[in-house]
Formats: C-alpha cells, sequence, structure tokens
C-alpha cells in the first residue's frame, strides 16, 4: 500500500472529446432529463456515488501533485516520464502514507487519448525483484509488467487506451488495455538492502516511457484537446464539490456494460460525462438530500475501516472487484495503489492479542512458529507506522522496518520473534522500535505470497503483550 497525500485527520475533511462508448443518446438524454426531486432517491444516489468517486476524488489528487503541478515537490515533470525515488524513506518524508523502504518507487502517468505508450524493462537476475503496477482512474490494478507477472527477461509493452485500434508494432510482448484514458504506472525495484541502492538507481534508470511513434519511427498523431483541470480542495472535493469533479473524470471513462445501469442512476442526481453541477442550483431539499448523501456514504467508508477483517484483498483489477464500490474505497482509504493479491499482500494490526490498541511504552512480540513463517516467494517485511497519520516514526536507529532479508536471530525451535517496544532491548537484531508515544500499527508485506496466503489458510499470528 501506498501514495497519497492523506491521513485520517482529513479523511473526511472534506472537458475532452467523449468517447464514442459515452457519445450516445441514453447519455444525452439521462443528463438533459430533470433532477430527482425525491429527498430520499437524491440521498441513497448521492451515498452510493460518493462511494464510487471516492478513489478517483484521492487518484486525482496525486494526479494534480504529480501530473499537473510543477510547484509541487512531488511533481514527476507531467505526463509520459518517469521520476525514480532512490533515496529511503524517514519520517521526514510525509507526502504519502504507508511508505516502505523495501521497493524504492518509480513513478509515470500517461495519457493514452492520441496514442498508446510503450514501457520497456531491463532483464534483471534471479535475485532481483521490480514489477510496474498499471492503475487506470478508477484505481483498478489493469495490468501489471514485472517478474511475477512477465518474467525476467527484457521486454516492450504496449499500453493502450480503450478506444484505440490500430495495429501492433513488431517487438510488442503484449498489450496492456487500460479501460481509462489516463494510466498511471508505479514501479517498484526490490532493495536488498541498505549498500544495494546504487544497484536500484541503474535499474530503474532502464525502465524506459516511449510514445507509440516514437517506438515504431512513424509520423506523430495529432495532440489530444487539452483538458481544462479542474482545481483541487480536499474539503470541496470529497463534499458537495465532489459531482463537478467526477463529471470531468467520466469523459476519461468511457462506461463499461457492467456499469451502464450505475451511469443512468447517477445521472438522477446530475452524474453524467462532461456535464456541468452546481450545487447552488439545486432546490433546499435537493442539497440538503446531496449533504446526507455525502455524510452518509463518509461515515460508512470510516465504519468499514475501522472494522476491516484481516485477510482481505482491497485491490485488483475490476474482474477481481467485482464492482465492490465500498472495498475500492476502502483500499484507497487504507492504502490507496496497493497491489493486487498475486503479486503482493498486505496485512496487519493495531490491536495486541487481547484486542486492545498497540501503544507506545508497552512491550510486545510477534512470533512466527517454525512452520509459520511468512510464506512469500520473494521477501516479506514488516514496518511500523503511527496513528492517525499512518507515517513512519522516529527511533534511536534509524530502523523502520524487518525483513526477511535482514540478519535476525531464529528461536532455538527455528521459529521468528520479532520485538516490537520504545526501549531498546539488549539484543537489538530483532528489535522493531515503536513509537514514542501514542498509537501504532504493523503492516506485514508478502512479495509474491503463497496459496496458503491468498486463500486465507496462512494468517499473521497475533502481536503479544509481554
Amino acid at each position: 500500500m501506498t501514495s497519497l497525500p492523506f491521513s485520517r485527520r482529513n479523511f473526511l475533511a472534506g472537458a475532452t472529446v467523449l468517447g464514442a462508448s459515452l457519445a450516445c443518446p441514453s447519455w444525452l438524454l439521462a443528463a438533459a432529463q430533470p433532477l430527482t426531486a425525491d429527498p430520499a432517491e437524491f440521498q441513497a444516489i448521492a451515498r452510493d456515488a460518493w462511494i464510487y468517486a471516492y478513489p478517483m476524488l484521492m487518484h486525482y489528487q496525486t494526479m494534480q501533485k504529480q501530473a499537473l503541478n510543477p510547484d509541487t515537490s512531488e511533481y514527476v515533470g507531467g505526463f509520459g516520464k518517469f521520476r525514480h525515488y532512490s533515496e529511503l524513506f524517514t519520517p521526514k518524508n510525509r507526502d504519502i502514507v504507508t511508505p516502505n523502504n523495501d521497493t524504492p518507487y518509480s513513478w509515470a502517468w500517461l495519457d493514452l487519448r492520441a496514442e498508446p505508450w510503450v514501457l520497456s524493462v531491463p532483464a534483471v537476475d534471479d535475485k532481483r525483484y521490480y514489477v510496474h503496477q498499471l492503475v487506470d482512474q478508477y484505481t483498478q490494478n489493469f495490468a501489471y509488467v514485472g517478474v511475477l507477472s512477465t518474467g525476467r527477461a527484457a521486454g516492450d509493452y504496449l499500453i493502450a487506451g480503450p478506444n484505440w485500434q490500430g495495429a501492433t508494432p513488431p517487438g510488442i510482448k503484449q498489450v496492456l488495455r487500460s479501460e481509462t484514458e489516463i494510466v498511471m504506472i508505479l514501479g517498484r525495484t526490490g532493495l536488498n538492502s541498505h549498500d544495494d541502492l546504487p544497484a536500484v538507481r541503474a535499474i530503474q534508470q532502464q525502465y524506459k516511457l516511449r510514445a507509440l511513434h516514437d517506438f515504431a519511427s512513424t509520423p506523430a498523431p495529432a495532440a489530444a484537446p487539452t483538458i481544462d483541470w479542474l482545481p483541487w480542495d480536499i474539503k470541496t472535493g470529497l463534499g458537495a464539490g465532489f459531482i463537478a469533479h467526477l463529471n470531468q473524470l467520466l469523459t476519461l471513462c468511457p462506461v463499461v456494460e457492467s456499469e451502464r445501469g450505475l451511469r443512468e442512476r447517477f445521472a438522477r442526481i446530475g452524474i453524467a460525462p462532461g456535464q456541468p453541477f452546481d450545487a447552488a442550483a439545486l432546490s433546499a431539499a435537493q442539497r440538503q438530500a446531496l449533504i446526507a448523501g455525502i455524510q452518509q456514504g463518509q461515515a460508512d467508508l470510516k465504519a468499514i475501516t475501522e472494522k476491516l477483517p484481516r485477510p482481505i484483498s482491497m485491490f485488483g483489477d475490476r474482474t477481481a472487484l467485482a464492482n465492490d464500490y465500498l472495498k475500492r474505497a476502502m483500499g484507497a482509504a487504507l492504502g490507496i495503489y496497493g497491489n493486487s493479491i498475486e503479486e503482493a499482500f498486505y496485512t496487519g494490526t493495531k490491536l495486541d492479542g487481547s484486542g486492545q490498541p498497540l501503544m507506545a511504552g508497552q512491550k510486545y512480540r510477534l512470533r512466527f512458529a517454525p512452520n509459520q513463517l511468512p510464506p512469500a516467494s520473494q521477501f516479506w517485511s514488516l514496518t511500523l507506522y503511527d496513528l492517525p497519520d499512518r507515517q513512519l516514526v522516529e527511533n534511536s536507529i534509524d530502523r523502520y522496518s524487518l525483513s526477511s532479508r535482514d540478519s535476525l536471530q531464529r528461536d532455538a525451535d527455528g521459529g521468528l520473534t520479532l520485538v516490537i517496544q520504545t526501549v531498546p532491548p539488549t539484543e537489538q537484531s530483532n528489535w522493531l522500535p515503536s513509537a514514542a508515544k501514542g498509537p501504532f500499527f504493523i503492516t506485514l508485506r508478502l512479495y509474491g505470497p503463497s496459496e496458503d496466503v491468498r486463500t486465507g489458510k496462512w494468517r499473521m499470528p497475533v502481536v503479544e503483550r509481554v
């Protein structure tokens, strides 16, 4: 899980050419129809639409900072460019939540309206893990390029938008098709040790992005129309202004058949691709219903994130998520851009074995029995974060995680006991320093999880208070 300037403190704070599948008479008629005057119906639709939109809005916030606003520290250089992060995260890095030091990031954004793009990756040896996660505007992981999905050989992969119908040029290993016109790439390159950063940087420099015409040495197509992106403010964007943002984003998201009825229902409160929306033009009853629906959606999302069962996969493509929009929103709230379960598995806890919150000043242990070690084909790591901000915590040895790649001391029986506390223990090899004050939580990441993990047969042990 990763990315987004987002914390629990601000959790509740808050026109381009249409594709052929959107420009149909039913959409135009639906958008032109009077909005529902039934407050109960308006509220119910607003609740469902807010939950549907929430991940897309958080994704838009990331895009604003990374691809649209050169004045932000997160800016990657616009569309079609990689920005590589090859320094270790510390508590001073607070522009993303739940960061990890296992896999330094490489970020890029692609606008696929004019033409596809080609992602080129190098060959790597059998000790190196890397993955490029391709995310659409719904925050669905629609494709992967990496050692677990496409292998360790070098290759060129064509990333195409929903309406592209061109010929695949020679040399392309695979065509990866997005449902939306804007795509984010989140690359992760495995860091084997702190001394491994130069090798990681060398691999990152071999990740290449080329527009299709550059790759194929053909004339460039006409540029896509300029988009007048709406400015983003989290309070209004997650409030009554969410519909205006959603209407703009939907112009880049041709409707899929499984959502046709849902989109037609949303049109009953003014949600339609490219349509203007002004909450002030609603009747008093409609405005009240809109706010009540948003508040209900926020409350439902907050409730489910606090009761999150384990294990659960909140990330994947449309097939994996099965149009479960609350699950999709939950993933965005708890750690947007998490990997699909086939690539990586995330579990963890903010409670000890007796159901009490993990707190600074207490001593805990997490013991894996000899037959209970985390089953991952690549590696696993355990990272500690504070609450409510979900950031790394300051500690005396600058250690923010423990990993299967570390020199950990095994128990006499072959098991493994990790020590979680604020005060340094006598033996520190298995010590994960906890927060100096307040509550915290731990996240266990398994890269290349086994079938037992994916099916729920393997579970992380409980954290014991010592």
